[in-house]
């Protein structure tokens, strides 16, 4: 399984109750794309954290990932919630199952 972790830095201005429409958000679509297992995602709780939204998805492999990232769902996700709101992101992937091939 590969997890994949995106930080976002906001916009100025984005408001505590946009970043919970953020969230509610990418729980109401992304898990509508089949290649997703799991999604979690949530405000930082430290304010002087440089990172104060995240989301997290579990994928099958490397191979679902790519699937999801050309899913049309996923395109229109980021380009009407994620872009106009946020100013920089942090991607992380991490392989789950130690020694097993994720391509």
């Amino acid at each position: 399984m590969v997890h994949h972790i995106g930080l976002y830095k906001l916009k100025p201005g984005v408001t505590p109750e946009e970043t919970e429409e953020m969230m509610m958000n990418a729980r109401m679509q992304l898990l509508k794309i089949d290649e997703v297992l799991s999604i979690k995602c949530g405000r930082r709780v430290d304010s002087n954290s440089p990172w104060p939204f995240f989301i997290a998805i579990d994928f099958e492999s490397m191979d679902k990932q790519a699937i999801f990232r050309e899913d049309s769902i996923y395109i229109k996700f980021v380009e009407e919630v994620i872009k106009p709101k946020t100013s920089e992101c942090l991607a992380l992937d991490y392989e789950m199952d130690p020694g097993k091939d994720i391509s």
